[in-house]
């Protein structure tokens, strides 16, 4: 038979295992933690944008060829189509045209798409920056180029279509389609911002 004293002893020995299993448990949760939230933040320049990759997303407003308003869970954000730039409003009827065109292919994809990123996820102006596809795959972004209705606009490191983008400019020229025919834009969009600082 065990003594008081002994069964005392083994009582403590018991408590400190425990106590000292739970610690490492929790130290283990901790770090677990920690490295996830390190991980999530490295690899997500913005970590609170509401619309997440590959998910659907709903298109309320079309401002232009080339930014829209998307909606998901009742909370809006502006996405600006990455690699193009599209005519701005004022350069009619091209701007409206763009615009026109823009909606037609969400109108198709009755206004839903995903959302792809590249490596920088927002602008300046704290627009989200995105590839939208149509429920069939389309990317949005080059079939605003390729049918003329927008033109190249690459800014580093957001590159990933680049190649696709060109190759869908040269071709939408020497169809002459949209703003590359007849009577087709006169300035390209930048170049028209510039001479206007407050676009």
């Amino acid at each position: 038979m065990h003594t008081n004293a002994q069964r005392i002893g083994y009582n403590t020995y018991g408590m400190q295992r425990k106590r000292s299993k739970w610690s490492m448990i929790n130290l283990a949760s901790v770090i677990f933690f920690l490295i996830a939230a390190v991980f999530y933040l490295v690899h997500e320049r913005n970590p609170f944008l509401r619309v997440q990759e590959g998910e659907f997303a709903r298109v309320t407003i079309v401002h232009d060829g080339d930014t829209v308003s998307i909606v998901r869970d009742r909370k809006e954000e502006k996405v600006r189509l990455i690699g193009i730039d599209a005519p701005e409003m004022d350069q009619q009827p091209w701007g409206d045209l763009a615009k026109r065109h823009l909606e037609s292919l969400l109108r198709k994809s009755e206004w839903r798409v995903t959302i792809e990123y590249d490596v920088e996820k927002t602008d300046q102006y704290g627009r989200t920056l995105a590839y939208l596809r149509a429920k069939d795959g389309t990317l949005l972004n080059l079939a605003m180029v390729e049918n003329g209705f927008a033109v190249l606009y690459t800014i580093p490191p957001n590159v990933r279509y680049v190649e696709d983008l060109r190759a869908a400019q040269a071709k939408a020229r020497e169809k002459r389609l949209g703003i590359w025919g007849e009577g087709g834009l006169r300035e390209m969009p930048r170049e028209y911002r510039e001479k206007r600082p407050r676009l």
